[in-house]
């Protein structure tokens, strides 16, 4: 038989085990309970939506975004519709002198007088600058005696001819040296003339290096002499255009340094295209009557073709460059449709498109790399 003090410690024991057996049940449901909590919590069920039977997707086979349930990209969109455009060319040119020319020794020599002054205008035919002409003054002035001496025996030969003392040939000799004295006293004249350098024409002198005393040999420049009223524009379209091009347009010229523009008048057109930059030269002309345009400026030049009040127009970065033309992106019954296009005047925010789009096409302008073609897609403002 146990003793009262062992059946004491039996069921100590026995009351023990079954206290730690209700605490783990405890603790089991209880973690059990968090699992199942976080479960519906954070990871809901979808086999009713892939059923088409509730939850919060259903949206018929595919939920809100259609195929697979992806949803709808947002994009902004450019509705196209009729828009006024002027037809116009933008190039770029240079401001020519109307006349311009360097002054420059025709002979070797010293300056004896110079009559520059730099940056003024001159007078056509103003004597600019002399050069020493001592030698040829003495070579006129010697020839001139050959001259008389040889007309004195031309004189002589002839009367000897009519009394037939000599023969026709023995005249020609000395009707020829004569002849040929005259000659040669012209050819010294006009050396002498090359001494004395005078203006071609009315301009602007430019600056000079050259003083009294500078020995120059020829073709050393002296100075330039410049027509600055009017100025020449000299630029040049692309050569689909130049069937549009006609003298007598008038064209939007800007010049870079002050922004300013001028209106200038196409009067020369060259016959040929470039056969290098498949360009069309044209030449407009500017009165420029208070000086605002120096030649060899940059000016931008705008050359209006005509206007269209029902142009098709879209954003720049709606059109996207390809191997073999143009494409945009369209949305049509919710998905992004591609579109090929063909493009005309363009400009740094619109271009033209010429085919391909009609009005009231919904062209996409943002997202572009996002979408692909059938991919869903909503429209924003």
């Amino acid at each position: 038989m146990q003793t009262q003090e062992q059946e004491e410690i039996e069921v100590t024991r026995t009351s023990s085990s079954v206290g730690r057996k209700l605490l783990w049940t405890v603790l089991t449901l209880a973690i059990v309970a968090g699992l199942v909590f976080v479960k519906m919590k954070y990871f809901p069920s979808t086999t009713g939506d892939a059923k088409g039977g509730g939850g919060r997707g259903g949206a018929g086979a595919g939920g809100k975004g259609g195929k697979g349930g992806g949803q709808a990209l947002p994009v902004q969109v450019y509705v196209v519709s009729p828009t006024n455009l002027s037809d116009q060319v933008a190039a770029t040119g240079s401001v020519l002198a109307d006349e311009s020319v360097i002054i420059k020794s025709e002979l070797s020599g010293k300056i004896t007088s110079l009559n520059i002054k730099e940056g003024q205008p001159v007078r056509k035919g103003q004597l600019l600058f002399s050069i020493n002409a001592d030698e040829a003054q003495a070579g006129i002035r010697k020839q001139e005696y050959n001259i008389k001496l040889y007309r004195d025996q031309e004189r002589r030969q002839r009367t000897l001819l009519e009394k037939e003392y000599i023969s026709a040939q023995e005249y020609e000799q000395a009707n020829n040296l004569y002849l040929t004295a005259q000659s040669d006293l012209q050819a010294l004249r006009a050396t002498l003339d090359r001494a004395f350098v005078r203006a071609p024409f009315d301009g602007v002198l430019g600056l000079t290096t050259a003083t009294v005393g500078t020995y120059v040999s020829p073709g050393t420049e002296i100075t330039t002499l410049s027509r600055v009223r009017p100025v020449k524009i000299d630029f040049a379209v692309p050569g689909r255009f130049a069937n549009n091009v006609r003298v007598g347009d008038v064209v939007s010229v800007t010049d870079e340094g002050t922004n300013k523009q001028y209106d200038a008048k196409v009067y020369a057109i060259d016959p040929q295209i470039d056969p290098v930059s498949r360009t069309q030269p044209v030449r407009a002309r500017y009165a420029n009557t208070k000086n605002e345009l120096r030649p060899g400026a940059f000016v931008k030049v705008n050359l209006k073709l005509g206007e269209s009040t029902d142009a098709l127009q879209v954003p720049t970065e709606s059109v996207i460059p390809e191997a073999s033309g143009y494409s945009v992106y369209t949305v049509k019954n919710g998905k992004m449709v591609p579109q090929k296009v063909k493009i005309g005047i363009r400009s740094d925010k619109v271009i033209q498109i010429t085919d391909g789009l009609a009005v009231g096409d919904s062209v996409i302008r943002t997202g572009i790399l996002q979408v692909k073609p059938g991919d869903a897609v909503r429209a924003t403002k």
